[in-house]
């Protein structure tokens, strides 16, 4: 098996792993395409994630000091779509040939069970379809989706949406669907026009009004506030603009893994002036859907799946770049230096495979 090693920052490499053992509730999946995060994985590629000197503890669920603790070496990717090509005696879900989503990282072979996700993205089976595009929205697709539930949205509301990456894009039309009016806040003029193929009614530049989004959002609903508002980017610059946005008593869904301290944030105005509520949109690390049990993770993929793959979450107006597996770090390094020029990436496992995915 081959998988990419994350060994420092910046510091990606290739290594060769041996084969794993198949136990009688494992499945042997051989990879097909697999999707990188520009969020999570490139904040640990920078090095800016949070483990430096210091490690999450799930059980007292807080950061606690570890001096030994860097971060690295670690494995980067949760978004894969693999063929099964082997099954264990008491595997039933899946069957050699089906093609599944797994939130495992990227290697071109993976040995993984079904009751195995460690509290992130379980293995879901996918249906059949042309192309491959579909299952690599699977898991950014779960975030937006729990950050639509998260922010409790009923028919009739405005819900402006700060980030037109890949989750806000999703996130656009999971709300649409749920009866709101959007308005999508985008720095990049083609991720605007995007915006708008994803259903939003009305699509801003954070740079109009000398910054201010929240007075463009006040003018542009004529002095209404939004019901709520949806951070996506990650960047203390969109949070900022979504605190301001939110209004009086408002409420702010924060989708991002933000890096370091927030400068941009100006806790002063608006957060301080309107009482502002913001939630912490997270399904990953053990922390159950607000509506558990009824909610669960294996739920929340088979819903993304299905609303994926029936075409109501459309992907195809979202370009996905494929790279050659082999060309690890320089497509790293060239997402690192230009992220907004990258809608989506992948690696694609397949020797001679055209861009298409299919």
């Amino acid at each position: 098996m081959r998988a990419i090693r994350l060994t420092g920052p910046y510091q990606v490499e290739i290594v060769d792993l041996p084969d794993a053992p198949l136990g009688e509730r494992d499945v042997r999946l051989r990879s097909i395409v697999s999707a990188i995060s520009h969020g999570t994985e490139l904040n640990t590629y920078r090095g800016t994630a949070p483990l430096d000197k210091k490690r999450f503890d799930p059980e007292l669920r807080t950061f606690v000091p570890d001096p030994e603790a860097t971060g690295y070496p670690a494995t980067l990717g949760y978004e894969i779509v693999s063929e099964v090509v082997e099954t264990g005696a008491a595997v039933t879900e899946v069957a050699v040939g089906d093609l599944v989503h797994t939130g495992t990282p990227h290697q071109d072979m993976t040995v993984t069970s079904p009751d195995d996700y460690l509290g992130f993205y379980p293995m879901v089976k996918l249906p059949d379809h042309p192309t491959h595009e579909p299952g690599l929205f699977a898991s950014l697709a779960a975030v937006a989706l729990q950050g639509v539930h998260d922010a409790a949205i009923k028919v009739g509301d405005v819900v402006t949406v700060h980030g037109a990456g890949a989750i806000g894009l999703m996130t656009i039309q999971l709300a649409v669907t749920s009866g709101a009016t959007v308005i999508a806040v985008e720095p990049s003029a083609e991720r605007r026009a995007e915006a708008e193929k994803a259903g939003a009614r009305l699509v801003l530049d954070p740079a109009e009004n000398d910054g201010l989004v929240g007075y463009g959002i006040a003018k542009a609903l004529k002095g209404r506030s939004p019901d709520v508002a949806i951070e996506t980017s990650g960047s203390y610059h969109g949070l900022q603009g979504a605190i301001s946005a939110a209004g009086m008593a408002g409420q702010v869904v924060a989708l991002g893994f933000y890096q370091g301290g927030g400068t941009p944030l100006r806790l002063g105005e608006e957060w301080h002036h309107n009482r502002i509520t913001m939630r912490s949109s997270m399904g990953v690390w053990d922390c159950p859907h607000r509506s558990y049990p009824a909610w669960d993770r294996p739920r929340m993929m088979r819903t993304v799946v299905d609303l994926l793959y029936s075409g109501r979450l459309r992907t195809d107006f979202m370009p996905v770049q494929h790279h050659p597996f082999d060309h690890a770090a320089q497509v790293y390094a060239d997402l690192a230096a230009s992220p907004v020029d990258h809608l989506k990436t992948a690696f694609d496992y397949r020797h001679g495979s055209g861009a298409d995915g299919s």
